[in-house]
C-alpha cells in the first residue's frame, strides 16, 4: 500500500473520506465536500439517521463530474472526546469498508474537531497509522485465489497542513508499526517453519542491522549456566532450545542501567506429556506471543532511535512429548539455585521465563524487569480479549504501564497478589511446584515468577494470553490471528517515562 502526506485539495480521485461532529455538524472539509457535490450530503443527511456519532458513516455515490468515485461522512463524535486512537479506528473502518467495496484510492480530509486532544499533525500521522496497521496481511503461503486475500486498497493519501511536522509525527509510528508487523509475522509463521533456531536467526538478520546487538545461546551455553528449568521444557523436542538476547543502547548517558523486557517464545506447545486436547493444541505455534512483542518492541526503539538502554530477552523452545521429555513429578534446578517441582508438563511458559529472569537481571543489573507471556487460559476467563492482565511487586512501575494501555488502547487491568496466593505453590519434595491448583490460576503463575525476582528489583508480568491473538477481525486495528499486542504499549512507557 503506498502512503503519502498531501496539501489540502478539491478533487482527488478514488473515495474522499471527511467528518462530521456529533449534532451532524459538518467540518470545513465536509462543508467543501458538500458543496463541490452540489449539496449531496446535506440532502444526504436528511433523509438519514446519521448524526455524526463516532464510528457513523453516511457514503453517496460522487457526481460523475467531481473526479472521485464516493464521499464518505464519517462521525466523530464529541470533538472533546477525539483523540489519536479514534482517529486510527476510523482510518482502519474505513479502509476495511474501501477494500470490501473494491475501491483502489482514498484521500481522508479529516480536520481537528474543537476541543479535541489532539493537534493537526498527530491527527494526520494517527490516521496514516490506522491505514497501516489496517493493510497487515499474511499470505506467504497462499498459492491459490489471491485476488480474495490481497488488499484491493492501493493508495491512501492523507491531505493535511504542516508536512513538514507530519512527517517527523509519523516517522516515530511508522517505526512501531513495523515492530507490530514483525511481531505479528512472527506469531503468524507455522511451527514447522518457525522453529526457535530459526525464529533467532530472524531476530538477528532483522534487528542486527538496526544497530541492535544480537546474542543467540544454545543449549550448551544454557546448560554452562545451570538453566535447567527452561531446558527441561525443550528436552522433549529435535530442535534445540535458543536463548536470544538484544541490546539497544540509544542513551546519550552511556552508563544508565538499562530497561529490561523478557518474553515466553514456546514456539508450539503440545502440553508435553501433560499432552493437550487435539482442539487445545491448535492455535499453540502463538504461543511465542510474549517473545514476539519483545522482538517487535526492540525493533521499534531501535528504528525510531530511542534514546534508552533497553534490553530483550527471549527464551525460545518447543514443548513436546518424546521418550527424552519432562516427565510430571520431575524435579529441575533453576540458574537461580531454586528447585521446582513439575507437576504439569503443560505449565512450561513459567519454566521458561524463571532462567530468562534470572539470566537477565545477573546480566545486566535492569532499573526494572518486564516479562510478557502468553501464559494461562485462567486470564482469559477473566478478562476475556479485552485486557491483559498485569501482576506486580512496585506500584510506581504499574501506574505508568496502566497509563500507557489506556494511551495506545492496549489497556491492562492489574490483578492482586499476596503471601496467601504464594501458599498454593508448596512443594512435598522442592522448594515449589509448578502450578498451583484449580483456583486463582493466573495469580499461582505470578507468585511463582515473583520467586524469580532478586534484589527487591522493580517487576511486572504482563500475561497477554487473551490479546496476542483473535480469530476473526473483531478489532478494526487488528487482524486475524497475530496482533502484535505489547510493542505499543511498552514503546509508550519508554517513550513517555524512560529516555533521557
Amino acid at each position: 500500500m503506498e502512503l503519502s502526506f498531501a496539501a489540502p485539495h478539491a478533487v482527488g480521485s478514488g473515495a474522499w473520506v471527511v467528518g462530521a461532529l456529533e449534532g451532524s455538524v459538518l467540518t470545513p472539509a465536509a462543508q467543501k465536500a458538500d458543496k463541490a457535490a452540489g449539496g449531496a450530503l446535506s440532502r444526504g443527511l436528511k433523509v438519514s439517521k446519521f448524526t455524526g456519532k463516532s464510528g457513523q458513516i453516511l457514503e453517496i455515490l460522487a457526481p460523475a463530474a467531481l473526479g472521485v468515485s464516493r464521499i464518505l461522512l464519517v462521525g466523530l463524535g464529541k470533538g472533546s472526546e477525539f483523540d489519536g486512537n479514534k482517529a486510527e479506528n476510523l482510518a482502519a473502518s474505513i479502509n476495511g469498508r474501501l477494500n470490501t467495496a473494491g475501491e483502489s484510492e482514498v484521500t481522508f480530509e479529516i480536520d481537528v474537531p474543537k476541543g479535541a486532544r489532539i493537534k493537526p499533525p498527530a491527527l494526520a500521522a494517527h490516521l496514516a497509522m490506522g491505514a497501516q496497521l489496517k493493510s497487515y496481511t499474511f499470505n506467504h503461503y497462499r498459492t491459490k485465489n489471491l485476488d480474495e486475500y490481497e488488499t484491493k486498497l492501493k493508495k491512501v493519501t492523507i491531505a493535511t497542513g504542516e508536512l513538514g511536522d507530519v512527517r517527523k509525527a509519523w516517522a516515530k509510528l511508522e517505526a512501531i508499526a513495523g515492530g507490530m508487523f514483525f511481531a505479528r509475522d512472527l506469531v503468524n509463521e507455522p511451527p514447522n517453519v518457525l522453529s526457535p533456531a530459526e525464529c533467532g536467526k530472524r531476530v538477528k538478520a532483522n534487528l542486527s542491522k538496526l544497530g541492535v546487538k544480537v546474542e543467540v545461546l544454545g543449549e550448551a551455553e544454557m546448560k554452562k549456566l545451570g538453566m535447567g528449568s527452561l531446558l527441561g521444557v525443550g528436552q522433549g523436542s529435535e530442535r534445540e532450545s535458543q536463548l536470544v538476547v538484544m541490546q539497544w543502547n540509544g542513551s546519550r548517558k552511556k552508563s544508565n542501567e538499562p530497561i529490561a523486557f523478557v518474553g515466553k517464545g514456546v514456539c508450539f506447545d503440545s502440553g508435553g506429556l501433560s499432552l493437550k486436547t487435539g482442539p487445545g493444541m491448535m492455535g499453540m505455534k502463538g504461543d511465542m506471543g510474549g517473545a514476539a512483542a519483545v522482538i517487535g518492541t526492540m525493533q521499534a526503539l531501535a528504528a525510531r532511535k530511542a534514546k534508552v538502554n533497553a534490553v530483550g530477552v527471549i527464551g525460545l523452545v518447543e514443548n513436546m512429548p518424546d521418550g527424552k521429555a519432562q516427565r510430571p513429578d520431575d524435579v529441575v534446578k533453576s540458574m537461580s539455585g531454586q528447585t521446582i517441582e513439575v507437576l504439569n508438563t503443560d505449565a512450561e511458559g513459567r519454566l521458561v521465563l524463571a532462567d530468562a529472569l534470572t539470566y537477565t537481571q545477573r546480566k545486566f543489573k535492569p532499573r526494572f524487569v518486564i516479562d510478557l507471556a502468553t501464559l494461562t487460559g485462567a486470564i482469559i476467563m477473566a478478562l476475556g480479549p479485552e485486557h491483559a492482565g498485569l501482576f506486580s511487586n512496585d506500584d510506581k512501575l504499574s501506574n505508568r504501564i496502566i497509563a500507557a494501555g489506556k494511551a495506545v488502547a492496549e489497556p491492562v487491568w492489574r490483578m492482586p497478589m499476596g503471601p496467601n496466593y504464594d501458599k498454593l505453590l508448596r512443594s512435598k519434595i522442592a522448594d515449589m511446584k509448578n502450578i498451583g491448583g484449580p483456583n486463582a490460576g493466573s495469580i499461582a503463575a505470578a507468585q511463582f515468577l515473583q520467586r524469580f525476582v532478586e534484589d527487591k528489583r522493580p517487576w511486572a508480568h504482563l500475561d497477554i494470553a487473551g490479546v496476542a491473538w483473535q480469530d476473526g477481525e473483531h478489532k478494526a486495528l487488528m487482524p486475524t490471528w497475530g496482533t502484535g499486542w505489547g510493542v505499543r504499549i511498552l514503546n509508550e512507557l519508554v517513550a513517555e517515562n524512560y529516555e533521557d
